[in-house]
């Protein structure tokens, strides 16, 4: 037996503590740092003197980061292996996270978050690809939806428990915690996860180069990779910054009942990732395509997007958790791919999806805060008309990415 197949043979205890968790665990710090403007922002906003637009750019271009840098990401990935890639591009986010932290003007903390992001992109499909390299098939994924679950267990940390400790520290010093996770988090990964790669012996870096331009002659990549970009420009730029705002100038909610609120459709979210995940994997069990399962999900995120844009107010909080939990089925998409490419090509499949989700991430975000500086911003907020104009914006995204998927969905049983 080889060593790869001894270390994959081992129980799965081991299996969790020694590769599962750690792998997690910078997907949890990635999650908080993605998460924190939702509460932070508008101190942010208030201390810098940030218009709507201001704060969507400062929020925003921590998904530019990411998009920017997933292709060479995914030939990292599949070359050097994701411990040691995503261990190493760990402390580039602490030393963005430090620059935050300290930073004074808004270009300053514009750059130090894009630095963020970063040193952050490697997290989620890091653990896609060890997820990848470490368990069956059969089990993609429910690991996939683990993975997105401890994600949202970052995102819950950043609402009530960061807002009751905003009570008592400042955001910088807030920031400068999350550094010292980051770090420890590296170490761990550095010092506890065995080492494991699938790149084929003698795989050249043009070899590699030549899979991502096979993925990107593959008609099918094309249909999930716009759809799955849709999807998250709504949903993404919405849980991350711009539902919190919402909420205070439509709903009139308090910081402390933004922060409970953003708790909810966190739970909504992480059961919606599990709960989407072990359906798919039911559904391969069985030979049947996780297809429609993605699309039904995303379908009733599109419909309850679709009523809050047109101004129901009534149920508004189950509504918008609906929409959480109904959006996370598109990430189905990462594992839809995982089975039509071979296992050495995970890093490049995963991340060449991965760019646009982060362009949309990116451009949902940036989106909403121009719309909302098109009219006179209160003492209190962003003026209420606007809401329905961003929010309808994200809806026709959304939708046209579901409509593009659905029509091409033969291309995805072709060989």
């Amino acid at each position: 037996m080889r060593a790869d197949e001894a270390d994959a043979a081992q129980p799965a205890g081991r299996l969790l503590a020694r590769v599962t968790l750690p792998f997690l665990a910078g997907y949890f710090v990635s999650y908080v740092y993605r998460s924190v403007n939702a509460i932070i922002g508008p101190e942010i906003a208030r201390e810098l003197g940030l218009s709507a637009a201001g704060l969507g750019l400062l929020t925003a271009i921590f998904f530019f980061a990411f998009a920017v840098f997933q292709l060479p990401l995914g030939v990292l990935l599949d070359r050097y292996g994701p411990r040691r890639v995503n261990a190493t591009m760990l402390l580039v986010a602490a030393a963005g996270g430090t620059w935050f932290a300290f930073g004074t003007s808004a270009a300053e903390l514009t750059a130090a978050r894009g630095l963020i992001g970063l040193g952050v992109s490697g997290c989620l499909m890091a653990a896609f690809s060890a997820f990848a390299l470490w368990y069956p098939p059969e089990r993609i994924a429910t690991m996939n939806g683990v993975a997105f679950a401890s994600g949202m267990l970052g995102a819950m940390v950043a609402t009530v428990p960061l807002e009751m400790l905003l009570r008592v520290l400042h955001w910088r010093e807030v920031i400068a915690g999350i550094v010292a996770l980051n770090i420890a988090v590296s170490l761990l990964l550095y010092l506890a996860v065995p080492e494991r790669t699938a790149t084929q012996r003698g795989e050249s870096i043009v070899a590699q180069l030549r899979g991502l331009a096979a993925i990107a002659r593959d008609r099918a990549f094309w249909r999930v990779a716009l759809c799955i970009g849709a999807s998250q420009l709504a949903a993404v730029s919405l849980s991350t910054l711009w539902v919190a705002t919402w909420l205070r100038d439509i709903a009139g909610y308090s910081p402390a009942q933004v922060a409970r609120a953003l708790l909810l459709f966190s739970i909504a979210m992480m059961l919606g990732y599990v709960g989407f995940g072990r359906a798919a994997d039911v559904r391969v069990r069985s030979g049947r395509s996780t297809l429609p399962l993605l699309a039904g999900g995303v379908a009733a995120a599109s419909v309850s997007l679709a009523l809050l844009a047109l101004g129901v107010r009534t149920g508004a909080l189950a509504l918008w958790s609906l929409f959480f939990a109904c959006s996370t089925a598109v990430v189905l998409s990462y594992s839809l791919f995982s089975r039509r490419y071979p296992r050495h090509m995970a890093g490049r499949v995963n991340t060449a999806l991965n760019v646009f989700v982060f362009v949309g991430m990116f451009s949902g975000q940036a989106a909403v805060g121009l719309i909302l500086s098109l009219w006179p911003q209160s003492a209190a907020g962003y003026a209420p008309a606007a809401y329905p104009w961003a929010l309808g914006m994200l809806w026709l995204t959304q939708f046209a990415g579901l409509a593009w998927l659905w029509f091409g969905r033969k291309l995805l049983t072709a060989g």
